[in-house]
């Protein structure tokens, strides 16, 4: 097991105070990437702390693993697979990198002959999918095509019949297109609305409704049986994982709708966080530190949650994506060996959009009793054509409110009004909102989750988590299953 003593031990020396004591410490707890300023210096981190984490690295050979990553060596070891995310950005191993290009080639080619006419007029575009399959592309068309997209793009991941009819509600079924994901092809919730999507339209008068779909999955026979044809099935690799494959043909919704000069942008900016997270000392790692940061919290502290707020409208959708990528990666009990991992792992990882979350949930984060540790995120130009003020007023209440939770207020005739302060903030500062700088962003994030990982010692590329749920719902739904007498009664109180 690895030598937790050091960090342990580490000292909580208020904020103020570490600011107080060094004249650079905004200078030292700062960098400046791919369009990307991060500023860690109102955490409680200290040279102490970084040599201590920096020592655990080498203990656990982060370097080594790091390197083994950008291999495409077996690193998924529960799985007995490669994890091959990155080639999809150019930065993997050769031959896993000449492989996603090929079938990014692909992708492309089939894009083209929808430009073309080759599947007949298509205004609407309708992805179904899942988790990772649904939450990547999401997040791309949202953020990235407020202005302006050149089909109508709407993405259903709940299997709850009321999100499919939204989003079929102002679709012509005669000029729409199916895209389905789905790494497997026979996830329930996106194969049961799939199916949905098909009936509605061939009630529509499409003859042959098959014919307008596009598969993305890893299994390209299970899209075949299914009705696919071979020529609009887009593969990728089964060694990227569902929540670290918006970069693959699970991205298709985004490459149509944006555009592949977008979505190329998109790949090099994570490529550009990729080759930051590989060659640099790890005092100056970006998504290095920010893990030192998160693990110190969790580690010391023994935070539970950690929040994140996106201050700028379009990265709304950002917290729900993070809040997967962390919690599916790093949510285990367990070492790579197999033995329980005997501290925490990864912190609740949750968040919302400023201003709104003011006036919602920060009145615990300044005064309540948890510490939770936040991320802010802003965007320093503007995505709106209105007057000034409205962008200078969202982005001084981001700023105030890191200052007030470091600062805190005291008040010792009215103990309600005193703000206990020393609560800590990490900020991410974007010049702009572009492809390429939401490339960079996610990648950030997707590397600090495997630094979490690898010093921690667990694997973050398995989900064996999610399957029991699925085995007895799939069981429930065929009229079977070894159920308690509570969840007996609730199946019989809704179906009888």
């Amino acid at each position: 097991m690895a030598d937790w003593s050091a960090i342990e031990a580490l000292p909580r020396t208020p904020l103020v105070d570490l600011f107080a004591a060094d004249p650079d410490r905004l200078t030292r707890y700062s960098a400046d990437l791919a369009g990307l300023h991060f500023d860690w210096s109102k955490t409680h981190l200290t040279d102490e702390a970084i040599a201590a984490f920096s020592a655990l690295a080498r203990e656990q050979d982060l370097t080594g693993k790091r390197e083994a990553l950008f291999s495409g060596k077996v690193i998924n070891v529960t799985e007995g697979r490669a994890v091959t995310h990155i080639a999809e950005r150019g930065e993997g191993a050769p031959d896993d990198v000449a492989a996603a290009q090929g079938l990014h080639a692909r992708m492309r080619a089939l894009i083209d002959a929808i430009e073309s006419g080759a599947m007949g007029p298509i205004r609407h575009v309708l992805h179904v999918g899942i988790g990772g399959s649904a939450l990547g592309p999401d997040l791309l068309v949202d953020a990235l095509g407020r202005e302006e997209t050149r089909y109508e793009v709407a993405i259903v991941s709940n299997v709850d019949g009321v999100a499919l009819e939204d989003a079929l509600r102002g679709f012509d079924p005669t000029a729409t297109l199916l895209a389905v994901a789905s790494k497997t092809f026979t996830t329930t919730e996106t194969m049961l609305n799939a199916d949905s999507v098909v009936e509605w339209m061939r009630a529509g008068g499409v003859e042959d409704p098959y014919g307008r779909v596009v598969a993305l999955t890893a299994s390209p026979d299970k899209a075949i049986e299914w009705g696919v044809d071979e020529t609009r099935v887009l593969p990728f690799a089964d060694t990227v994982g569902g929540r670290y494959s918006l970069w693959s043909s699970i991205g298709f919704p985004a490459a149509i709708a944006l555009g592949w000069d977008a979505f190329a942008e998109l790949l090099e900016g994570a490529a550009e966080m990729d080759r930051h997270f590989r060659l640099a000392a790890l005092h100056e790692n970006v998504p290095a530190i920010a893990a030192f940061g998160d693990l110190y919290y969790t580690q010391v502290l023994h935070c539970e949650t950690r929040g994140v707020f996106c201050y700028d409208e379009r990265l709304r959708l950002l917290p729900s994506y993070l809040q997967q990528l962390e919690m599916e990666s790093n949510g285990k009990g367990v070492t790579i060996e197999g033995e329980p991992v005997g501290r925490p792992t990864a912190a609740i990882t949750w968040g919302g959009v400023g201003t709104d979350a003011q006036h919602a949930v920060f009145q615990l984060l300044h005064q309540g009793t948890h510490v939770v540790p936040l991320e802010f995120i802003g965007v320093i130009e503007p995505g709106d054509m209105l007057n000034e003020e409205h962008h200078r007023n969202l982005l001084n209440n981001m700023f105030a409110q890191g200052a007030a939770l470091m600062k805190g207020k005291a008040n010792p005739d009215d103990p309600a009004r005193a703000y206990p302060g020393d609560r800590p903030s990490t900020t991410i500062l974007a010049d702009t909102l572009d492809a390429r700088t939401l490339g960079a962003l996610i990648a950030f994030h997707e590397q600090r989750v495997f630094v979490n990982g690898v010093l921690l010692g667990i694997n973050s590329f398995d989900q064996f988590g999610v399957e029991l749920g699925k085995e007895m719902a799939k069981a429930a739904q065929k009229g079977g299953g070894d159920f308690d007498p509570s969840t007996t009664d609730l199946i019989k109180r809704a179906f009888g």
